[in-house]
């Protein structure tokens, strides 16, 4: 099958990706095995160009997911998750992009700022009396993240470990 005939298939998987839920990459991988290997998909050969635009829809998914953790807004509503899995998640794509040659830059720019802004917005919150912390994890878990997003100690907001739970 040619690149072009090979196209619409890899769309359609590559929305799924696009739309997964919380791992990325087991869509990812369910989209693959369609492709190639399910006896009910149309059995592709896939190359290195082929497989990019699943493999960028992965680490855009999680760009997603880790950026909607990461924004005041969505603190009380369903789809949140916390700082704590933002982390996670911030290391499922860090390990993805390593393993797939991917460029990681641009996302760690972007996540960084976004922690950033968003320990900066709960802390006024909390300041205020606005509402309590929604932080979910210990200081050394965000110290953590922080360091794997390039950030150091004096790039957040002083006096954010208040935000912490005490463990």
């Amino acid at each position: 099958m040619d690149r072009k005939s090979k196209q619409p298939l890899i769309a359609e998987e590559n929305f799924m990706v696009e739309h997964s839920e919380e791992i990325p990459e087991v869509a990812y991988h369910s989209s693959l095995y369609y492709l190639t290997e399910d006896p009910e998909g149309p059995a592709l050969r896939l190359d290195v160009d082929d497989t990019l635009p699943l493999k960028l829809a992965v680490a855009e998914r999680y760009r997603t997911i880790i950026l909607r953790d990461l924004k005041s807004q969505n603190r009380d509503k369903r789809i949140y998750r916390g700082v704590a899995r933002c982390s996670v998640n911030w290391q499922r794509l860090l390990k993805f992009c390593t393993r797939e040659n991917m460029e990681i830059a641009t996302y760690r720019v972007e996540i960084a700022a976004g922690l950033q802004s968003f320990l900066q917005h709960e802390l006024a919150d909390v300041q205020s009396g606005r509402r309590s912390s929604c932080v979910n994890c210990p200081v050394q878990e965000i110290e953590k993240l922080a360091g794997s997003l390039g950030l150091l100690k004096a790039d957040l907001p002083e006096g954010w470990q208040v935000l912490c739970p005490i463990k």
